[in-house]
């Protein structure tokens, strides 16, 4: 792959000041399983290139299927063309600072190559599932699922970039679905499609995987009768599986740096956050310290280079509460004048990289499980996104989760079902009063993030311990 990329980019014939070509083969495959029975069985395999030129400060796209010599001069052409007539009316002018040399590998960690097991011994894995979760009569459908993604990326650019990356990764999903007459309840595995990571089956081959499976279909049947979670203030404590949504959507979509200019306002929304910000919003309390960081070891978007090129490094977006860069690639960080992080990012070899988040975590604290609930006198602790909603500007949010517990004198209680929450960003973020230790921290991911026009569903990850806020608006309802 390298000689036919390094020859093309020396033979094309482009007037251009930078050309780039990003050359991505994926294989995947999508197993899933309800009430026993296997219900999809597919397989994908695609490959192509991204042709990216600069032209008098402007950048062009454009794709190919075919990696000939041909056909990447056709696409080079294309993208000079839409930079050149750009270029008329740019807004901000881009030069090859934007695209500087850079040469490395990354390869994902895994144990158990994906290729080891059979469709059917994986479809027997997911029905023996679904037949766990079956642990009462009340359980009225079953599910387990299993994706599974190869993806290689080539990128040489004119002025001598070369980078490899392999990225492996595994999400699996199951799930039961309790009823009782008119009450129907749910219950997952910490929420839809939440355990999304890189390496190979031995993610799912855990040693706990058929007690977690019991308890799982032994919660959706508890929630049948527990009690409706009650409209009240209290203080409100968060599972890292929570937390993973609370993180993404309040934090990681408002910070994007193309939302704040309003690149994505037609579609994605803007943001409440403002370029005069950066160094000075104190975004919440001074326990919160947000980081950007795809050099986690198994984090679903970790990874060694973004789709530019821009090495990839651990960053504090947020540090003591106060507001430090955001999440932009070197274009929109030159455009805003302000210190961003390495996430140009691209789902597909015919799409071209936009601002997106990685791996965005909280830093734990130094409190255990046992000493922030017993430090509790009243308050509901909750786990497992069910629902979400969130206004265009990232600002006022409302969430509903799985599962429940009422704590009362420092001690977890009784089970409560439709527990929700809502508060505005700011509000919420500074309400933080209690963070768990490295012990309660939980990483979680999902690869159905969608931004863009056309629609870019990417891959993310985050991390976060046990979380505690103050005074949070919560109350019942299906």
């Amino acid at each position: 792959m390298w000689s036919e990329l390094t020859q093309a980019i020396a033979n094309l014939n482009i007037a251009a000041d930078w050309i780039g070509i990003r050359a991505v083969k994926t294989n995947a495959s999508t197993r899933h399983v309800r009430d026993g029975l296997p219900q999809i069985n597919g397989k994908t395999s695609t490959m192509g290139a991204m042709l990216e030129v600069l032209v008098n400060g402007c950048l062009g796209y454009a794709a190919t299927t075919s990696l000939e010599l041909p056909s990447l001069q056709s696409a080079a052409q294309t993208a000079y063309q839409q930079a050149l007539a750009a270029s008329k009316w740019w807004i901000y002018p881009f030069n090859a600072n934007q695209r500087p040399k850079v040469v490395g590998e990354y390869n994902s960690p895994y144990l158990e190559p994906l290729d080891g097991l059979c469709p059917g011994e994986i479809n027997n894995f997911l029905v023996r599932i679904c037949q766990g979760l079956k642990v009462h009569d009340k359980i009225v459908q079953t599910s387990a699922s299993a994706t599974t993604t190869e993806r290689e990326t080539w990128f040489v650019s004119s002025n001598g970039s070369q980078v490899y990356q392999k990225i492996v990764s595994l999400g699996t999903h199951y799930g039961a679905i309790a009823q009782d007459g008119k009450i129907v309840q749910q219950r997952s595995n910490n929420g839809w499609q939440a355990h999304c990571y890189q390496g190979g089956w031995e993610l799912l081959k855990q040693e706990q995987l058929w007690q977690r499976v019991q308890q799982v279909g032994e919660q959706a049947v508890e929630l049948l009768t527990a009690t409706e979670c009650p409209n009240t203030r209290t203080k409100l404590l968060l599972a890292p599986d929570q937390m993973m949504l609370q993180i993404h959507e309040s934090v990681g979509h408002p910070l994007e740096i193309d939302r704040i200019l309003g690149d994505e306002r037609n579609y994605a929304g803007g943001s409440f956050v403002k370029p005069s910000d950066f160094g000075n919003l104190e975004y919440g309390s001074p326990l919160m310290n947000i980081t950007f960081d795809p050099t986690v070891p198994g984090e679903f978007a970790s990874y060694g280079f973004d789709d530019t090129g821009a090495v990839a490094t651990k960053e504090y977006v947020i540090k003591q509460g106060v507001l430090q860069r955001g999440l932009g690639s070197l274009e929109s960080q030159a455009r805003a004048n302000i210190p961003g992080v390495a996430c140009a990012r691209a789902c597909s070899w015919n799409r071209p990289p936009i601002d997106r988040m990685a791996n965005l975590n909280l830093e734990p604290g130094n409190q255990t499980t046992a000493e922030i609930i017993s430090g509790i006198e009243q308050g509901i602790y909750m786990e497992s996104n069910r629902s979400w909603s969130i206004d265009d500007r990232r600002y006022k949010f409302q969430f509903g989760c799985e599962y429940a517990k009422l704590i009362e004198n420092g001690q977890l209680t009784k089970t409560l079902r439709n527990p929700n929450y809502r508060a505005t960003t700011p509000e919420f973020w500074h309400s933080l009063t209690h963070i768990g230790n490295a012990d309660t921290w939980e990483m979680y991911g999902t690869a159905m993030c969608g931004k863009g026009e056309p629609n870019q569903a990417i891959w993310v990850g985050h991390g976060s311990p046990l979380c505690v806020f103050a005074n949070v608006e919560v109350f019942g309802g299906g």
